[in-house]
C-alpha cells in the first residue's frame, strides 16, 4: 500500500515501526453520521483520520450523548484496542464524511508482540495519546465546574 504516514506517527514512531504499522493499513470512508462504535463495544480496530472529523461522545442517561471531543485530519481515533478488556471506553460518530486509515486491532497488537521494540513504540505512541486527552478533558472539566476555571486562559 502507497500510504502517506501521519505527521503525529511521524513524530511519534520510527520509520521502521511506522512502515510496518502501515502495510497493515486499509482505506475507508464513511459519511456523516456514521456511528464507528459505541461505549463498550468490542475494541477490535483503529483508524487515522486522513479527512473530516469524528465526534467522541460518552452516553449519558436519559439524555443525548455528551461529546467529550472532536478529532479531524491526522488523529488517532481509538485507543481500547490496546489496553485490556479492549471494550470502547466511548463512543465515535463520524461529523462530516471521513476518509481514514483503519487497522486491525488484533493483527497489530501481534505484530507487537512477535517484535519487541515495535509493540514499545505503538505503546508509546498510544500512551501518550491517552495521556494528551486525559490533560485536555481535565481543563475542559475545570473550565466549566471548577470556580475560577482551569487557570489556562491567556
Amino acid at each position: 500500500m502507497n500510504a502517506s504516514p501521519t505527521s503525529t506517527m511521524l513524530r511519534a514512531l520510527p520509520a521502521e515501526p511506522r512502515e510496518q504499522l502501515m502495510r497493515l493499513a486499509r482505506e475507508v470512508s464513511f459519511p456523516q453520521g456514521t456511528r464507528l462504535f459505541k461505549e463498550g463495544g468490542r475494541a477490535d480496530r483503529f483508524w487515522i483520520i486522513r479527512t473530516g472529523t469524528i465526534a467522541l461522545d460518552m452516553h449519558v442517561p436519559g439524555r443525548q450523548a455528551a461529546v467529550i471531543e472532536t478529532l479531524g485530519h491526522n488523529e488517532l481515533v481509538g485507543w481500547s484496542w490496546l489496553f485490556g478488556p479492549h471494550a470502547w471506553c466511548l463512543g465515535a460518530e463520524t461529523q462530516s464524511p471521513v476518509r481514514a486509515y483503519e487497522f486491525d486491532a488484533e493483527a497489530v497488537r501481534a505484530m507487537g508482540r512477535a517484535d519487541p521494540a515495535l509493540g514499545m513504540a505503538l505503546t508509546q505512541w498510544v500512551g501518550d495519546v491517552v495521556a494528551r486527552r486525559l490533560r485536555s478533558a481535565r481543563t475542559r472539566l475545570l473550565d466549566v465546574y471548577a470556580p475560577y476555571g482551569s487557570g489556562n486562559s491567556r
